[in-house]
């Protein structure tokens, strides 16, 4: 099976995920959601609320380690086989404009529409309208991901009352449109910053896109073409110059150059190779390997020093983040000191106010209550048992007196703790407070 085979098939398993995956709960919670209208992240079936994201710093940091360690050990493999914008332009390039409206050769990238016919023009407009429409549950699909849809298809039914939700969408859906129809892979070539980070991460293990000149023959000398058919012929240089390699390619390079920035690991100039050379017997002389497997022939190993490395980076990321989640709080709970550090009441008795701030974040209605770990030296002077609804917050003026005399304490500020707990389910959490003294 060709690599253009294989690539289409990636690319559906992709985008049928991509399109599931909103719609999957666990518990009631999405596997992926950042909801701004609820203040939440759901990831996994687990809701998190913004002021307890602490997860959130591990799974960046996995992200982009995962970035350089994907780029480091495989190349370009995330721009060829999974990136949107190679998606989306295979859709519309390869899909639309080739094989529904017959307006290029998919073999031949590199010549250009000819829009003198005016069918030709008619089939460029409806392309256009075909690929917008297409924008448009694309960047649906895309807020689905922040709104989640049992939300999202009541909004859209009032879309005065939720214009931003709509000025997104069709922002989105335009953005693709100029940037698909009209930028093209210019977007890759220089928008996108990965291209210029990805040389400073590759070294002759990596695996990408080579082009064997021990076999096909140097075509390129100092940066000059220099092929001459016949000279090949007598050295057992196996190129053909058929150019095959470079009328498919979507970036418009020549891979026999040697690695470019602009090379997106498609892999398309491979299979243009290998359906020539195996018309004569041969194998491909453009292959998926690094440069020490397929020009120096070297046996390259997964496990170096450099992808241990990011192994143990990886690990560290996802356990990191998966004990943190283990801490998360059935409620949250938010205590703030006021502007005044204490007050001696005429019976020398101390006092400390604060500003407690409770949130519900259950699906359903909850009582607090509050009370004091240390019992024997302090006690709530005020303080109310708020009932709040599901997703509710409150602030509560909480106020804390000592029991006893309290000057004979060497220091100044002593830890206390708080409990907060609910009447309807065994939730509590317990909070550190400092009460001050003079």
């Amino acid at each position: 099976m060709s690599y253009a085979k294989k690539r289409y098939f990636v690319y559906l398993a992709i985008t049928l995920v991509v399109m599931i995956i909103p719609f999957i709960t666990i518990n009631e919670n999405h596997i992926l959601l950042l909801s701004f209208d609820k203040l939440q992240f759901h990831f996994l079936g687990v809701a998190y609320n913004v002021n307890e994201l602490y997860v959130m710093p591990f799974l960046l940091m996995f992200l982009f380690i995962g970035i350089f360690a994907l780029t480091s050990i495989l190349g370009r493999i995330w721009c060829g086989w999974a990136c949107p914008q190679t998606i989306f332009r295979v859709i519309y390039r390869d899909l639309i404009e080739s094989t529904i409206l017959d307006l290029r050769r998919i073999k031949n990238k590199q010549k250009d529409i000819d829009y003198s016919k005016k069918l030709n023009q008619i089939k460029k407009y409806i392309s256009i309208i075909l690929w917008f429409i297409i924008t448009l549950i694309i960047s649906s699909n895309f807020m689905l991901y922040f709104v989640p849809p049992e939300d999202f298809f009541i909004y859209i039914q009032e879309p005065f009352e939720h214009s931003f939700m709509i000025i997104f969408i069709l922002s989105v859906a335009l953005f693709l449109l100029y940037d698909i129809v009209f930028m093209k892979e210019n977007f890759c070539v220089y928008v996108c910053p990965y291209s210029r980070i990805q040389s400073v991460l590759y070294d002759n293990d990596t695996k990408q896109v080579t082009y064997d000149f021990n076999r096909g023959g140097k075509i390129y000398q100092n940066g000059i073409q220099s092929i001459f058919k016949v000279n090949q012929l007598k050295n057992n240089e196996e190129c053909t110059t058929c150019n095959a390699c470079v009328k498919i390619c979507p970036t418009h390079i020549d891979i026999r150059k040697g690695l470019q920035v602009e090379c997106i690991n498609c892999l398309e100039c491979s299979d243009a190779c290998s359906t020539v050379m195996g018309k004569l017997g041969k194998p491909s002389l453009i292959n998926w390997g690094s440069t020490n497997k397929v020009l120096n022939h070297k046996k390259v190993s997964l496990f170096t020093k450099r992808n241990i490395t990011y192994f143990i980076s990886l690990f560290m990321c996802i356990f990191l983040a998966f004990y943190f989640s283990l801490e998360k709080e059935q409620f949250l709970v938010n205590i703030n000191k006021t502007t005044e550090l204490y007050k001696v009441t005429e019976d020398k008795k101390i006092v400390n106010n604060y500003i407690l701030t409770i949130h519900n974040t259950q699906d359903e209605l909850l009582t607090f209550d509050i009370k004091l770990q240390d019992q024997e030296n302090f006690k709530i002077k005020r303080a109310e048992s708020p009932t709040l609804e599901a997703g509710r917050r409150a602030k509560i003026v909480l106020i804390i007196e000592s029991l006893n005399d309290m000057k004979y304490v060497q220091i100044k500020n002593i830890p206390i703790f708080i409990e907060v707990s609910t009447k309807e389910k065994d939730f509590k959490v317990v909070k550190k407070l400092i009460f001050s003294k003079p």
